[in-house]
């Protein structure tokens, strides 16, 4: 009987017992001589789960006016949490808006300075002239 304890007990002590096996080990050790820890066990382990817990669930600590004071602070968070989500979406639309306006106005001027460096070219030839008689053609008396 000695030797079925020890191999129960060690296979306890790995977690390898089936619910079975530690049933037999419990009957066997209060049958037996000795073992007197693992008894101590066994019989603690029987009494913590014959206890009924006392914890109380959070609706039964709190009495319903607290409730309802902490439904109206949620309430009211998520309600600020959501205008002050509006507010930056519309900030970001209105900074988008501002930008896009602004890449059009560059593109006008980009656009604009086109053609009027197209207009220029004439101009252009007109600068390697050197004195106002040969840009218009006349000759010094002298």
């Amino acid at each position: 009987m000695n030797q079925r304890i020890d191999e129960l007990l060690e296979k306890y002590w790995e977690a390898e017992t089936s619910l079975a096996e530690e049933q037999e080990l419990k009957g066997l050790l209060q049958s037996s001589e000795g073992y007197e820890d693992e008894k101590v066990l066994f019989s603690g382990l029987s009494e913590l789960f014959a206890e009924e817990p006392t914890i109380k669930t959070p609706s039964r600590a709190i009495p319903i006016r607290s409730r309802n004071w902490i439904n109206w602070a949620a309430s009211v968070a998520i309600l600020l949490g959501s205008v002050w989500g509006w507010t930056v979406y519309e900030q970001k639309q209105a900074e988008q808006q501002a930008y896009m306006e602004v890449m059009q106005a560059f593109a006008l001027i980009k656009t604009n300075l086109a053609k009027g460096q197209e207009e220029m070219t004439p101009m252009n030839d007109l600068k390697y002239l050197n004195t106002t008689n040969q840009l218009f053609g006349k000759a010094i008396l002298k």
